[in-house]
């Protein structure tokens, strides 16, 4: 009787997956895909991730707001005094500072016998528009002049300047709010913070808008310099008012790492499901043609056995075979996925990232489960019988 040699095995599990060469190449596609999929998905999160923790908006993460929780200014006077700003200034890593605060909607039109269409009317001072950075598309913003003289001037957001009519400011266009006229300065299209409060809205100086209505600013905008966010918090309410700090709440935005962090792994979690449904798939497709491989070589399993091959010879040579079609397809699964990585990376003009482990670990993936993939068909390959082989 014939001796088995390991080596003989590994040549013949070769030869068996190179003699077929379309079915080889079509048995590993589910595991090219699965492995793909998860070094892609691995690769753009991580990419992904990195652009969050790099363009993750810096003046969000540089704003600091403090509302007044008592806005009855005729029982607790107002919330922020003449002197709060510069108080706030102040602070180690505060770059500007200012109150604003929203007033009920008004009439606006664009002459006097018009009564108009109401919109949101927001007063703020100097500070606060620096603060906040309108993107300004025609004119200027109002200044301390303005201010301290409580010039009748306004600025609109361009929705509502569009809605006017208003396209152009060398005309000096006018708007009336309740019969007042205001001469429009400027015309801003976004603000770096808070444009939810400055959508569509009018935006005066806090003295003009003392001749509309008699309340108060109630929130005060902070900017600070990038990492300072959370020391100048906790210095806010003392600094605005001393004697009674807690009357104010102070808000914070959330750390931007973490953020990111958050995200990345949410977005991972998600992936990886797909990932691993594509890869289960692909092991479904090697099991179902290995399995037909093996009902076809029937007779050459049996004429091994008879020739002194052992079941054990013969279940390995089969589980060689899966394990080389996992490898191939596992190799060729990570060459797709780095590059998919890249490609979407420079599309988007990004910094491809993709940790090495992945680049490593996933071949490993593709030849397991190109060994699970192929127990039970080495398994039925073993339990072939020479004479009923033979018999065929």
């Amino acid at each position: 009787m014939a001796r088995v040699r390991w080596r003989d095995l590994v040549g013949e599990a070769i030869s068996g997956v190179l003699s077929r060469p379309g079915r080889a190449a079509l048995t590993a596609l589910g595991t090219v895909l699965g492995v793909g999929t998860l070094v892609t998905i691995l690769g753009l999160t991580a990419t992904a991730g990195g652009q969050i923790s790099e363009r993750f908006d810096v003046l969000k993460a540089t704003e600091v707001t403090v509302e007044d929780t008592l806005s009855d200014t005729y029982l607790n006077g107002p919330g922020f005094s003449a002197a709060a700003e510069d108080r706030v200034r102040g602070i180690e890593g505060v770059t500007e500072a200012g109150i604003y605060g929203g007033v009920e909607e008004l009439p606006v039109s664009l002459d006097l016998v018009d009564s108009g269409t109401e919109y949101p009317l927001v007063a703020a001072t100097p500070g606060a528009l620096a603060a906040v950075e309108p993107h300004l598309v025609a004119g200027r913003g109002f200044d301390r002049y303005h201010e301290d003289s409580g010039a009748r001037v306004a600025m609109l957001s361009a929705g509502l300047a569009t809605r006017l009519g208003i396209d152009r400011l060398s005309e000096q266009p006018a708007i009336f709010i309740n019969g007042v006229p205001l001469t429009v300065i400027g015309i801003y299209d976004d603000t770096a913070r808070k444009s939810a409060e400055f959508l569509l809205a009018v935006v005066v100086p806090v003295s003009t808008a003392a001749g509309f209505t008699d309340q108060a600013p109630t929130t005060m905008v902070v900017a600070t310099r990038p990492g300072a966010a959370s020391v100048v918090a906790g210095q806010l309410a003392v600094a605005v008012n001393p004697a009674g700090p807690e009357r104010y709440r102070v808000s914070m935005p959330p750390d931007p790492q973490a953020l990111a962090e958050g995200v990345s792994a949410d977005l991972q979690a998600l992936f990886l499901g797909l990932a691993a449904v594509c890869l289960f798939i692909g092991m479904l497709g090697i099991a179902n043609t290995t399995l037909v491989a093996v009902m076809e070589r029937f007779n050459e399993f049996g004429l091994r056995r008879a020739v002194g091959a052992h079941r054990r010879h013969v279940y390995t040579q089969v589980m060689i075979e899966s394990g080389l079609l996992g490898s191939i397809g596992g190799l060729v699964g990570v060459a797709i996925g780095v590059l998919s990585v890249v490609a979407v990376a420079v599309a988007q003009q990004w910094t491809a990232v993709l940790d090495l482990w992945v680049v490593l670990v996933a071949p490993g993936v593709g030849v397991g489960s190109g060994l699970l993939a192929g127990l039970y068909p080495a398994w039925r390959a073993s339990r072939v019988e020479p004479v009923e082989a033979l018999r065929r």
